[in-house]
């Protein structure tokens, strides 16, 4: 208990980059480890069975995005009731949550699987499958659904194990799954010849290892949370406040996939199938960098909330600069590679002339202001470690909802498909201009209402 109380108070005295340092790289490894996912699938994919397989790979990611989703809107909540019981030493109540995000997560992820497969074929045509990727969208689709519960108990408990004092944990299960689908990949796709349904299979496999490895820890009855015989009762109250606090983040990655499905659709209409593998790739070549900048937005976050509720600004806003900081090189990195060497980024997914003559272009296009988009997230995540949930929510929405649909629908209109490339950077760096107004608003405020020095 001494050395927890050791560690929060050092939020306020330790210096802020060795602070940002200590609490971000462990989510940095996990959340770019849990990246190499998507990654690795389309890399042997696109090798292995080829360009409609990226296209069909594309369709169904913002499918298995609803689905993880719905283990968000589990995970997410029941982790912070984890965090407050332990906090109140409330452990009974704890070891019930425990039990209930297994219990609840099974339900879901049946009724997910239930509809999932009973409507499969209008589900992915509304997510853009065409005649010609419609079948594979299937053959990977399958499998992942069957294995869903696998997925949804995997990530549940991996929240669970970060609140409840096993980050390093966390991050070993992430690392194991993806070492395991990092090997098995490979066997299924090219030696069992199994193609897209292989690369599925691999990835369940490789969720119940993880899920095995994270048994372990909770089998452990010297462990403070671990599974006993009294926990897997439905308790209403626990479900009911898991749903409440998970439904933001459910709510987003809800968004999030409806962005992808017109997307994919606006593609679709004005550029094909090819268009398609090329939007698959360049997602998922950002995605890696982006979960690097999500993982310094972790780090900040409880920098960032002690201090402002320690009423140190100074140390708040020297955190949110230093992040902002590191989180601009990152996605300026991505911006560097996709204009001098998009060549070089997409002969790791593909060595199709078609696809790559297409990629090669819109990649340019898509990533010409991708550095404006760390200051962006972080600065989001930023009001969100300050209790500003709404400013969080609205920057979330700015960028991927109110201004890039609109704007997909429009700017096609005057340059064809060139014109659903160009709605992804115009989102972005309007949106990254409102969070500079926002952010730019709330120091005045803070500078006017609250007696603050050395601000600057």
């Amino acid at each position: 208990m001494a050395k927890t109380k050791t560690r929060t108070l050092q939020l306020g005295t330790e210096p802020v980059g060795r602070l940002l340092w200590k609490y971000s790289m462990p989510a940095i490894i996990a959340m770019t480890a849990s990246s190499l996912y998507n990654l690795v699938d389309s890399v042997f994919i696109g090798h292995g069975v080829g360009s409609m397989a990226l296209s069909a790979l594309t369709v169904a990611k913002p499918f298995m995005d609803i689905c993880a989703a719905f283990g968000s809107l589990v995970g997410v909540g029941a982790s912070t009731l984890v965090a407050i019981s332990l906090g109140e030493k409330d452990y009974e109540k704890a070891q019930r949550v425990l039990g209930n995000v297994i219990v609840l997560n099974i339900a879901l992820s049946a009724l997910v699987t239930f509809v999932g497969l009973m409507w499969l074929n209008p589900i992915l045509r509304a997510f853009g499958a065409s005649d010609d990727t419609l079948m594979l969208a299937r053959e990977y689709m399958i499998p992942i659904l069957i294995g869903n519960v696998l997925t949804h108990i995997y990530f549940g408990l991996n929240n669970v194990l970060r609140s409840s004092g096993h980050p390093i944990s966390s991050m070993v299960a992430t690392i194991v799954a993806v070492s395991a689908n990092i090997i098995l990949d490979p066997i299924f796709i090219f030696y069992l010849d199994m193609g897209v349904r292989g690369a599925a299979i691999a990835t369940m496999i490789s969720q119940a290892i993880a899920v095995a490895w994270q048994f372990t820890i909770f089998l452990n009855p010297r462990e403070l949370l671990h599974f006993n015989r009294k926990m897997w009762h439905l308790d209403m109250n626990i479900v009911v406040e898991s749903l409440l606090i998970g439904l933001s983040p459910f709510l987003m990655n809800l968004a999030h996939s409806l962005v992808v499905v017109i997307m994919n659709n606006q593609l679709l209409s004005y550029g094909g199938d090819m268009a398609l593998a090329s939007y698959g790739i360049i997602n998922r070549f950002t995605f890696v960098f982006a979960m690097i900048v999500m993982g310094l937005n972790q780090g900040m976050q409880p920098i960032v909330g002690y201090n402002y509720g320690a009423k140190k600004y100074h140390r708040m806003l020297s955190a949110f600069r230093l992040t902002a900081l590191w989180a601009t090189a990152v996605t300026s990195l991505v911006c560097v590679l996709g204009e001098l060497v998009p060549d070089i980024m997409v002969s790791m997914f593909t060595h199709d002339n078609e696809l790559t003559q297409m990629t090669i272009p819109a990649m340019r296009i898509v990533l010409c202001v991708f550095f404006c988009t760390g200051f962006q997230m972080v600065t989001g995540n930023f009001f969100t470690s300050i209790g500003m949930a709404g400013k969080a929510i609205f920057l979330s929405l700015s960028r991927q909802v109110i201004l890039l649909i609109p704007l997909a629908f429009i700017m096609p209109l005057f340059f064809q498909l060139n014109g659903v490339w160009l709605a992804m950077p115009m989102s972005d760096i309007l949106s990254a201009l409102i969070a500079a107004c926002m952010l730019q608003q709330f120091i005045s405020k803070t500078k006017r209402h609250i007696q603050m020095t050395d601000i600057e």
